[in-house]
């Protein structure tokens, strides 16, 4: 089973599946003062309000951090968009909210940002993993 770890202000909590993540920087980038990968605890969800958290988590391409209102309990809307983009060279990006069904039966509920691998060399299929920039892909 995949480690998570779930990080909470009391309002909001975040979800980090650090087995989905790509090393984009982008979390680190966007709120230095929050994520912080060379120190234990790596996140500090107490230094960003609410807002700021939801943003740079929504950011993030590999869907490693994901969030949920703790007043909602991970309660996956049905009237969420879904948007769809395929990024040249890259993994397929699905904004909203989805539910994958893996073959062996077990799903995720995704909230936010979900890449699924593009190129075919992923470990963590079917969500991307970096393999594209190590491969070369085209597409």
């Amino acid at each position: 089973m995949a480690k998570t770890k779930e990080y909470t202000n009391g309002e909001v909590t975040i979800v980090w599946k650090p087995e989905s993540c790509i090393h984009s920087g982008i979390c680190v980038k966007g709120l230095p003062q929050v994520f912080r990968p060379r120190v234990r605890p790596w996140l500090r969800i107490d230094k960003a309000t609410t807002q700021e958290l939801i943003n740079q988590v929504n950011q993030c391409p590999s869907g490693a951090l994901s969030f949920y209102m703790n007043a909602e309990v991970k309660k996956v809307s049905a009237d969420i968009k879904t948007k769809v983009e395929v990024l040249e060279k890259g993994p397929l990006l699905v904004f909203g909210a989805l539910k994958v069904v893996h073959k062996d039966g077990t799903t995720d509920l995704k909230s936010k940002t979900t890449a699924f691998c593009r190129c075919g060399g992923s470990n963590n299929k079917p969500y991307c993993d970096g393999s594209h920039v190590k491969i070369d892909f085209k597409g």
